[in-house]
């Protein structure tokens, strides 16, 4: 067997959204389309394909990689994360081809035979939400996670939710640290956890405050979850900082952090964002590491194409480990050349004008400007504080003088008003 990389081809693609991931998406994250799936043939004739998202990654496959990679053998590079998301996936899938094995075995060997799953959603109207969820349930998942922001009203999202939904299916939501700190955060948490649906909480509050984490966690009867390795592991450890942790990175990085969390007895849920082909990476990865026991993030129902000639498909919150070499599934080579685009050289960020607005005030605007962009401005406490009523939407730009105004000032900072312009 000669595991020589003889060829490297890249294939950027441009993948739609699904219907209401567009409209909702296309707010904050119309950049989640583009994507790079590495394809990777070895000397022995053994293909293997990994992708990466562009511009959301732990890591892009640079162009050299690509020229370091060539003329080496997999196997002795496959878990050098420096290669990038795309690059590594493809030759792990190429390697476990090669020798006749599913990526479990080359992570360690299986100890789950099924990999649990969740539903991703970016903040949206309670009645998105509810679409989004009762999609989710009918294929088969059982948990979902949530982007809880201050610019929606996530009491009546959750009401929302509370009324379509059993008792049953789970939510997990995501503050981003937008409850700023514990003396404001905590009272509205304990009013939260109160709907049956919510069982996990991640990222409270920003995850440097040590303090106010802690006293978080420990007064909450729901888990808490933040980023692994923000701070130090042995700080978030030894002051019992949170119950469990989300993952994400390279093979390496991930191999490492479920030895600790091992160790620690701490469980943990996947965040490795893609279509299904990044999905089924996932799920050899939630096979192979014990902890891997709270549902794994990986945003492929997000789109209109997974990508995979079969689907993956979903029972009871579980996705079955592949048992067949490689990612266990087939790439669809059609879809990628019918996705196919001209790699963006930036990121990119087309002009959009977003109201957010609450039924006493303020109403302020928002455009593509990153540095303004609506979540930093939720974390300086330019907005309501989880306030009632409040809704946010994307403004169409309707080519009146009103619509560039409003959208040239935001370009600078958030324009406030009174009341809607709209």
């Amino acid at each position: 067997m000669d595991t020589t990389i003889e060829r490297i081809d890249r294939h950027p693609i441009e993948v739609p959204y699904r219907p209401v991931t567009e409209r909702n998406m296309d707010r904050e994250l119309p950049h989640w389309r583009y994507l790079e799936i590495l394809e990777v043939e070895l000397a022995d004739g053994s293909v293997g394909y990994g992708e990466t998202l562009l511009f959301y990654t732990w890591g892009e496959t640079t162009d050299e990689d690509v020229e370091r990679a060539h003329g080496e053998r997999a196997t002795s590079i496959m878990w050098d994360d420096s290669l990038g998301a795309g690059l590594q996936i493809a030759l792990f899938d190429a390697v476990g081809k090669a020798v006749g094995c599913p990526i479990t075995d080359l992570l360690g060997g299986r100890v789950h035979d099924e990999t649990p799953v969740s539903w991703w959603c970016i903040d949206m109207p309670g009645e998105d939400w509810v679409t989004e969820a009762r999609r989710a349930r009918e294929l088969g998942y059982r948990n979902i996670k949530l982007k809880a922001r201050p610019w929606f009203d996530l009491d009546a999202q959750l009401e929302a939710l509370d009324d379509a939904l059993p008792a049953s299916f789970a939510v997990d939501l995501d503050y981003n640290g937008t409850l700023l700190d514990a003396e404001r955060g905590l009272p509205h948490l304990e009013s939260i956890v109160e709907y049956p649906q919510v069982t996990h909480i991640e990222g409270p509050i920003p995850q440097e405050d040590v303090e106010g984490n802690a006293s978080i966690t420990e007064a909450l009867d729901v888990p808490v979850a933040l980023h692994y390795g923000r701070p130090e592991p042995i700080t978030a450890l030894c002051e019992t900082m949170c119950d469990g942790f989300v993952v994400s990175g390279g093979a390496s990085q991930l191999r490492d952090t479920a030895a600790v969390a091992s160790m620690a007895e701490k469980p943990f849920w996947l965040q490795l964002v893609g279509t299904g082909i990044t999905a089924a990476f996932a799920l050899h990865c939630g096979g192979a590491f014990k902890q891997a026991t709270w549902p794994a993030i990986t945003c492929r129902e997000i789109y209109e194409h997974e990508l995979l000639e079969e689907r993956i498909e979903v029972e009871d919150g579980y996705a079955e480990v592949p048992t067949d070499p490689g990612l266990g599934y087939e790439v669809d080579m059609d879809a990628v050349e019918r996705f196919r685009c001209e790699k963006p050289e930036e990121q990119p960020n087309p002009p959009r004008l977003i109201e957010a607005n609450w039924p006493e005030g303020p109403t302020i605007y928002f455009a593509e400007n990153e540095t303004n962009f609506m979540i930093t401005y939720a974390r300086e406490e330019g907005m309501p504080y989880f306030a009632a009523g409040a809704h946010t939407w994307l403004v169409p730009d309707d080519g009146s003088d009103r619509w560039e105004e409003l959208h040239e000032g935001a370009r600078e900072e958030p324009v406030v008003h009174d009341e809607p312009v709209f």
